[in-house]
């Protein structure tokens, strides 16, 4: 039986992950840990965080005809995703994302897009009927914002739930993009820089969510990394915790909730219980090192996660 039907579309990358025992400073040098490659792009892991847990999931994409495309293809096709909009360019590499993750678990990371900025508006428009059969469609800022906007107003057409995950963070977005959104997912310093508001405290992050609230999307939930999640609408605010963990990597950790919400609410959970289990979700994925690698199998999470 087929699972909830979700639409990524968004980059892919290849991560280039080096443990260091901090983070360097400007112009230092040091020698890490330890080095591990993998697949990422923040549209590639929601999409593959979906397939984990059932979904029936699409990625329209772009790849450089090169090893790194031909092994992310490969990796879409081993977790069941639908690939034919996944499309190929000899005009540039595929993305890369070199990062560097220190021993407490915080990281940093470089992206170079590539191939991903060269998916076109006319290769959206051919994946206009896979968007318009999804229960929800995932954006995310990796790729063109006009390719954004155009699958978002597909989906606003047809009807489809949309969440927008404005990462990598920027400091503007277009007006028309926010009414275009069910959910508008920012993190902290997300918000931060949309903003301009400080987001330390609960308090805090209530009041930019709602200067974000005010630009026209349906609903703002801003991720607060181990404090959880906060969900703010017109009708009111809900602060979503979850249990504390002793995180190892927390990279990926936001495409993780990202991927699961969008399971979850394509599966036809309401959304503050969509949110309490994508929490839940993404605090197992921070306990294990990698991206896709650290992203729980349904089979593999505990009683209750899924039920």
């Amino acid at each position: 039986m087929a699972g909830p039907k979700i639409c990524v579309v968004g980059a892919c990358n290849i991560d280039l992950i080096s443990y260091v025992p901090r983070l360097p400073v400007l112009g230092e040098t040091l020698h890490g840990d330890k080095f591990h490659m993998g697949f990422g792009g923040k549209g590639a892991n929601q999409a593959v965080m979906a397939a984990k847990l059932g979904g029936d999931v699409a990625m329209v994409t772009k790849l450089g005809k090169d090893t790194f495309g031909e092994n992310t293809l490969e990796n879409f096709k081993r977790f069941g995703l639908n690939t034919t909009h996944v499309h190929f360019t000899n005009k540039a590499f595929s993305g890369v994302a070199p990062i560097a993750v220190d021993r407490d678990g915080n990281n940093s990371i470089i992206i170079v897009t590539g191939a991903n900025d060269l998916l076109t508006e006319d290769e959206i428009q051919a994946a206009g009927q896979t968007i318009a059969e999804a229960g929800v469609l995932v954006c995310q800022l990796e790729i063109p914002l006009e390719i954004n906007i155009s699958a978002l107003k597909i989906a606003r057409e047809k009807s489809v739930f949309t969440i927008f995950n404005p990462a990598p963070a920027r400091k503007e977005l277009p007006p028309e993009l926010f009414p275009l959104c069910d959910i508008f997912c920012p993190n902290e310093s997300e918000t931060e820089l949309l903003t301009g508001m400080t987001v330390q405290t609960i308090e805090e992050a209530e009041s930019a969510a709602k200067a974000l609230l005010q630009k026209g999307p349906k609903t703002v939930l801003l991720t607060l990394g181990e404090r959880g999640s906060l969900l703010v609408t017109k009708d009111g605010t809900k602060h979503i915790p979850v249990e504390p963990v002793k995180a190892v990597d927390t990279t990926g950790a936001g495409d993780s909730f990202v991927g699961s919400l969008a399971y979850f609410l394509a599966g036809g959970r309401d959304i503050e219980d969509a949110v309490a289990r994508a929490n839940r979700i993404a605090s197992i994925s921070v306990q294990a090192s990698g991206t896709q690698t650290s992203f729980p199998d349904a089979r593999d999470l505990p009683p209750g996660i899924l039920d």
